[in-house]
């Protein structure tokens, strides 16, 4: 039986529509609650697991404190490293597009600067614009499944290093307001993480490509030649028939596995407020093709 059969026998009436061929399924007719039984639980994560990323319409009536409940059924609620989390809150993390830090428009994967990175977020649309701001997801297992066999065995043998200090000003469109926000408060402690660039899914033994906005350098290899590697990886994870774009309405839910997804919140939306809250469901540390585990720099 498939993941959205059963999950619509475990709550009548729920339906899951694929989004992508490859990435990306909505629910429908569920309400989300910190109250769900546990096998429906263990039906979304299933989902989850399956699509990478999945989608909620109508889930207005959750709150803070109902949208970190629900998001503690999925793990172990944790603060950003940096950022902490908002007053009363366990872990949520507000991204408001007027405040630094607020359009994280690149190509990344949460936390991945840290050891042990987020493994599951929880984002909930507050406010949005009555154009743009979308979220593009894209599929870092298929991304690998698609490697030339000689390119995998080379990304299976990379390690990298991953920062929260990074080219931010090389790499997006940046208002002073970021600045400041990724000067004082984003980098005012430093972390590095060397990560193998192949990780083994921990629950579906999948090989994911773990790369993105936060990787320095890959270590060993020279920067241009580097360079040049990461292009060729990144483009593979990119690709538009490896990604799903979620038009958001407020009220929406999107959860993602961070293992093996990368996001892009699109800046089309000009001065236009937009408002989202994430809560963070923490992680475990990478562990390579070959055993090896992700290994701190500095934290």
């Amino acid at each position: 039986m498939s993941t959205a059969a059963l999950i619509g026998d475990i709550i009548p009436g729920s339906d899951v529509v694929k989004r992508a061929a490859r990435i990306g399924a909505e629910v429908k007719n569920i309400e989300l609650s910190g109250d769900l039984p546990d096998h429906t639980i263990v039906a979304i994560n299933s989902l989850l697991l399956e699509h990478k990323v999945i989608f909620f319409r109508n889930q207005g009536h959750l709150n803070d404190a109902e949208q970190e409940r629900f998001a503690a059924r999925l793990g172990k609620l944790v603060p950003h490293p940096m950022l902490g989390a908002a007053k009363g809150t366990a872990s949520l993390l507000e991204l408001d597009s007027t405040r630094g830090g607020g359009r994280a428009d690149v190509w990344h994967a949460d936390g991945t600067f840290a050891e042990a990175y987020p493994k599951i977020l929880v984002l909930r649309a507050v406010v949005m614009p009555t154009f743009g701001g979308d979220t593009v997801w894209s599929n870092t297992a298929a991304a690998y499944l698609d490697l030339p066999p000689p390119l995998q065995r080379l990304a299976d043998e990379l390690w990298a290093v991953h920062s929260n200090v990074f080219d931010y000003a090389g790499i997006a469109r940046v208002r002073d307001v970021d600045k400041k926000h990724f000067d004082d408060v984003f980098t005012s402690r430093i972390f590095e993480t060397e990560h193998p660039v192949v990780r083994v899914h921990p629950e579906t033994g999948e090989r994911t490509l773990v790369l993105g906005a936060l990787v320095k350098h890959f270590i060993g290899v020279p920067k241009y030649d580097g360079q040049k590697l990461f292009e060729v990886f990144q483009s593979h994870i990119t690709a538009p028939e490896n990604t799903v774009r979620w038009n958001w309405l407020e009220g929406d839910i999107a959860i993602w596995d961070n293992r093996a997804t990368q996001h892009y919140a699109v800046n089309d939306y000009g001065d236009q407020h937009r408002v989202v809250r994430r809560a963070t469901i923490d992680g475990d540390v990478p562990v390579s093709v070959d055993g090896r585990r992700s290994v701190p720099r500095m934290k």
